[in-house]
């Protein structure tokens, strides 16, 4: 069964679209897989007894539904789900910390943040890739009430933001609300196209054309993270070849920094957009950020970690990293078009 759901979700996408041009594909090679293997290793080694994800530090502590949504997203790029894989005891108890958090409502977030709906839309997104490969209905009644909030929170723009009221927006997690709605999508869940084309309006608005870049909100500044969440945005809604996912890539190369202070939340973005627009652009990124990623690693005993670039900590940016090393395996329904 497994080999069947990978070939309809992962090859034969591969296999029918023009991604794949012919190129050969990116390639994860022994050294990386080492590290993604050490990395998983630490995530598993610091999960808590409830099934999330703490944390090692106050900051990460305050996040522990974040935490959990994006160590679960790292172990499903590397092939391993709910009781399958070396980490399939893992992923179950963290699939099911997630479901726990849900309210009756539907909402699932850390209540004592502000960014409520950010919470929301990571969480809904691990739990809709999961249930997309899985078909566990225990999944599935869960995150039909996820969707119904993020339908419902939409702005008169398009847009959301970090209440789950339909006031203002922001692109910053707007593209949590439509990444999780089109894998929700694509595990058979029905989302309203006018949502989603609202959403693409929105996106487009924030689109900065005398820089090439996006905005955090119409009218305001480009930056790197703004352009990767946006671009990511337009292609899950399925407008790969807009031409602003081309400009907005270019915007991505040209300003790609090292140390820029969002640079492991905009690669979260980035990495999955690059990898959509395939061929030698994906090639280019993929070198382009392992080099960065493998550089930066930390041994610790028998496991990887990564902590220097973010003020969350070091669940947070290990399980982002190792989500990024993992991507040629194409493991994720959710990177294909």
């Amino acid at each position: 069964m497994r080999s069947l759901i990978l070939f309809l979700f992962v090859v034969a996408p591969v296999l029918g679209s023009a991604w794949a041009q012919g190129e050969d594909q990116v390639k994860v090679d022994a050294e990386t897989e080492r590290i993604i293997n050490r990395g998983l290793k630490y995530l598993a080694k610091y999960q808590a007894p409830n099934g999330s994800w703490q944390g090692r530090n106050e900051k990460e502590r305050h996040y522990p539904i974040a935490m959990t949504a994006y160590a679960l997203m790292a172990f499903q790029a590397a092939g391993h789900l709910p009781g399958e894989g070396e980490y399939g005891r893992e992923v179950s108890l963290g699939v099911q910390y997630l479901l726990n958090s849900v309210s009756p409502e539907g909402l699932i977030g850390d209540k004592n943040n502000g960014q409520y709906m950010y919470f929301h839309g990571v969480s809904s997104i691990a739990l809709a890739e999961l249930y997309g490969q899985t078909s566990n209905p225990s999944i599935r009644t869960k995150l039909e009430r996820l969707v119904r909030i993020i339908v419902s929170s939409q702005n008169e723009d398009g847009g959301w933001r970090y209440k789950p009221t339909a006031t203002d927006a922001d692109v910053s997690v707007t593209v949590l609300q439509v990444v999780a709605l089109r894998a929700a999508k694509n595990g058979g869940l029905k989302v309203p196209q006018g949502t989603i084309d609202d959403a693409v309006n929105y996106v487009r608005s924030c689109y900065n054309k005398a820089k090439g870049g996006f905005s955090y909100q119409p009218g305001s500044g480009p930056g790197f993270a703004r352009t990767a969440a946006a671009i990511y945005s337009l292609q899950v809604c399925g407008h790969y070849d807009d031409p602003l996912v081309r400009e907005g890539s270019k915007y991505l190369f040209d300003n790609f920094g090292e140390r820029q202070r969002w640079f492991t939340y905009g690669n979260f973005y980035a990495a999955p957009a690059q990898y959509m627009i395939g061929g030698e652009t994906w090639r280019n990124w993929y070198g382009k950020i392992k080099g960065v990623i493998m550089s930066r690693v930390h041994n610790d005993g028998e496991t990887s970690l990564w902590f220097e670039n973010t003020s969350v900590g070091p669940t947070y940016e290990t399980a982002i990293n190792v989500m990024i090393l993992a991507m040629p395996y194409q493991y994720v329904p959710l990177y294909q078009r």
